[in-house]
């Protein structure tokens, strides 16, 4: 197995211990500390301070003995986000009140990035209710048990009351999000059909499962059960508490959500994409410009989606029809019968199920023992695989990661979907475990959480076509390395690759050419050869999270791009270990600036 430790990294940085508490009061309240950092990080660290369950999430307080946090929930009213959009901008106008010849170099590119979230934050206040907070991948229904029983850490009986304690919060909650909502409508801004039926299913079958069955109290019972801290008396007690806030607070928050969405379903289209709000179109160019980091218009990501579906596919060909299957029909056909193959398939049981988890693994191990010679630095992280909740998979994507927890309780997560075992052959397996896990996401997230120097934002910035295009880059990476050098194997990594362009295609056609749902499942399916269901969710994923799923090849296309760039000007002096330093030692940044960090290394390495 993989090793698990964590390196710390200290909140304690923020009051830059060891220089007086003058100093660090001064850091703490001045409009201009003296260190331009002091203001990134304590701004961060105000943040989080009134976020409690980012904090849960982040577990560095508990190793100080402070718990207080894990007995409340957010505040996700409307007037706490203005009141944090308000503060937000004050924080610009302390940032730029720094001179850029104040600064380093590592200083100024934290002054870019932040001002570049922050405008795209001013940009997303404008549009703040064109959304669909509620849908059938995320939003308070599914976030709040998955939250509760992944994140919520439970050790003795204090942590187990706390649990109850935001069982008995979650009316507070679940009301602020009604209130949103009830504001959406009022703006027309409804979501598709579909997703009405969808989180109405959903919530249904969660407040339909008996207590004693549900996830948020078996989840309560079976870690007070493993607790040595926890007796059988304390543990008889917590469980009737929490059995009562479920019955009684739970439970009525979600039937008051069904209730709601059971009267909207009438207000509904099918009209999927965009283009049927108020200001639809506009926002989705700022989605595309915010989520790509560039300024490419849909009509052109449309094109390079089309020119790449065909360039994949012939690839494809090529390997099928060199291991005997008939080509001569077109992709769709030979395809197909590739994923008819029941060789390439586990066995549709809990065993089979257990199998895939344990080979993923096996897979990982040995992609981190063997991949020293492309990679100066490397995570102090951990890496294991565990299944998706089971009450979740239907409406999940295949699969996700989760960052590892700060003080190293909790390794990143490839997060797996068992729930269609035919979505899962086994000429696939490699690819997204090298995407989600090693040298992907967990490489690319861990690495920046663990970096020293850098302000706290910096460790965790957003930027999808950086995170999401090294993670599939990262997969071409392996294969060239030759950790896919079964030819099914590359199959799995190239239909992976021709999942992303595809989604450069759909994506925009359902949001600026106005595809319908059906068209962009249809597409999807006869492009790439994915099962049906595995279909279905992404391009109902689409719909609801719009232009983010262009991110990933664009982002792969520039890091590729400025690979050969950067072979193309150092000749025998190009290292790919150093490269990889330079796209990763920085954390997230968009893309353009990630391209000027490139140019500035070719320069440097010239020089030398």
């Amino acid at each position: 197995m993989i090793k698990t430790t964590f390196k710390w990294v200290g909140i304690g940085a923020v009051a830059v211990i060891g220089f007086g508490s003058a100093f660090v009061a001064h850091e703490w309240y001045a409009d201009k500390p003296f260190r331009f950092n002091s203001l990134l990080d304590r701004e961060v660290v105000k943040v989080a301070f009134d976020n409690p369950e980012a904090l849960t999430s982040l577990g560095f307080l508990e190793s100080m003995g402070v718990t207080s946090h894990n007995a409340e929930l957010n505040d996700n009213s409307e007037a706490k986000m203005e009141a944090l959009f308000a503060h937000l901008l004050t924080v610009r106008q302390q940032i730029n009140a720094y001179d850029d010849s104040e600064l380093d170099e590592s200083e100024k590119l934290s002054k870019e990035i932040a001002n570049y979230l922050l405008a795209q934050l001013e940009t997303g206040y404008e549009f703040r209710y064109h959304d669909y907070p509620v849908n059938q991948l995320f939003g308070v229904q599914s976030n709040f048990p998955s939250f509760m029983d992944a994140q919520h850490q439970i050790n003795d009986v204090e942590s187990a009351e706390n649990y109850i304690a935001r069982l008995n919060k979650a009316d507070m909650k679940f009301e602020n999000v009604l209130i949103g909502l009830r504001e959406r409508e009022q703006r027309g801004i409804l979501p598709p059909t579909f997703v009405v039926d969808r989180v109405v299913d959903e919530m249904t079958a969660f407040v339909e499962t008996p207590i004693d069955e549900n996830i948020l109290f078996e989840s309560l019972a079976r870690r007070t059960a493993e607790s040595d801290l926890i007796n059988e008396s304390d543990r008889e007690r917590l469980l009737a508490g929490a059995r009562t806030a479920i019955e009684r607070v739970v439970y009525p928050s979600y039937q008051s959500m069904i209730d709601y969405f059971v009267e909207l379903r009438s207000k509904t289209t099918t009209d999927d994409g965009l283009w049927h709000l108020p200001d639809g179109e506009a926002l989705y160019e700022s989605l595309l410009q915010q989520y790509t980091t560039t300024n490419y218009s849909a009509d052109y990501i449309h094109n390079v989606g089309l020119s790449e579906v065909a360039r994949i596919q012939g690839e494809i060909l090529d390997i099928l029809e060199a291991e005997g299957f008939d080509v001569s029909n077109g992709f769709t056909p030979a395809i197909d019968a590739l994923a008819a193959d029941d060789r390439f398939y586990y066995e549709d049981s809990d065993a089979g199920r257990a199998q895939i988890l344990e080979d993923y693994q096996t897979i990982l191990d040995e992609i981190d023992v063997g991949i020293d010679s492309a990679f100066n630095i490397r995570p102090e992280a951990g890496m294991e695989v565990v299944r998706i909740p089971e009450f979740k998979e239907k409406t999940s994507p295949g699969a996700y990661y989760q960052q590892p927890a700060i003080d190293g309780s909790r390794p990143g997560r490839f997060f797996a979907n068992l729930y269609d075992i035919r979505a899962t052959p086994k000429y696939g397996m490699r690819t997204l475990a090298y995407h989600e896990g090693i040298p992907g996401h967990h490489f690319q997230i861990a690495i920046a959480m663990e970096l020293e120097g850098l302000p706290l934002f910096r460790r965790a910035s957003p930027f999808t076509a950086y995170t999401e295009g090294w993670a599939l880059y990262s997969e071409q990476v392996a294969w060239e390395m030759g950790f896919q050098n079964d030819p099914y194997d590359n199959i799995g990594r190239l239909q992976a690759e021709l999942f992303r362009a595809v989604r450069l295609v759909v994506d925009t056609g359902i949001h600026q050419k106005r595809w319908t749902r059906e068209e962009a499942i249809e597409y999807m399916r006869s492009n790439t050869g994915m099962a049906l269901s595995d279909v279905t969710s992404e391009i109902e994923r689409y719909i609801v999270m719009p232009g983010q799923a262009t991110a990933y090849k664009v982002g792969m296309m520039k890091i590729l791009e400025l690979r050969e760039q950067a072979q193309m000007a150092l000749g025998d002096q190009f290292s790919l270990a150093e490269f990889h330093d330079v796209v990763l030692k920085n954390g997230a940044v968009p893309l353009d600036t990630l391209e000027r960090l490139v140019e500035d290394y070719i320069t440097m390495k010239l020089g030398s």
